[in-house]
């Protein structure tokens, strides 16, 4: 999985993002760091065990699990970063759909929407930590000075 410098420099922005949402982030946004972190991991997982070839059964239940957590911080939570996260992931449900209903598209496609979706996630989720935080430190509610 980690062979390439492009899979190191990707690896190390999701693990930073979701580190900075866990530390500086609100209750959402840990929600919203534990969901990338733990679909992540498991979609390793998948791939190592099942391969890349064939319909990713996996994959796809890990990605819809995460496009609900997502739809609920939605329905749930006063930020907006949720709707933008909840976008992306579906994408990504799209593109597994699309493999399922054997509209044949390349998997080089496939795997770039799913990357770039992700992709995606991480930087709504950044950029909703990084908002959270800003919003605690101007009320005084952060450690830091």
């Amino acid at each position: 999985m980690l062979e390439t410098i492009s899979a190191l420099v990707g690896a190390g922005f999701i693990v930073l993002v979701c580190l900075f949402a866990l530390t500086k982030g609100n209750r959402p946004e840990r929600i919203g760091a534990a969901t990338v972190l733990g679909g992540w991991f498991l979609s390793i997982l998948a791939q190592t065990y099942i391969g890349y070839a064939s319909v990713q059964w996996p994959t796809l239940i890990i990605d819809l699990a995460a496009l609900a957590i997502f739809v609920a911080l939605v329905w749930k939570s006063p930020r907006s970063w949720p709707v933008w996260a909840s976008a992306f992931q579906l994408l990504a449900v799209a593109s597994h759909v699309m493999v399922l209903m054997k509209l044949r598209p390349e998997i080089s496609a496939f795997y770039t929407v799913t990357n770039m979706a992700g992709y995606g996630v991480i930087i709504a989720l950044g950029v909703g930590a990084f908002f959270a935080w800003q919003e605690r430190r101007a009320v005084g509610l952060d450690d830091e000075e």
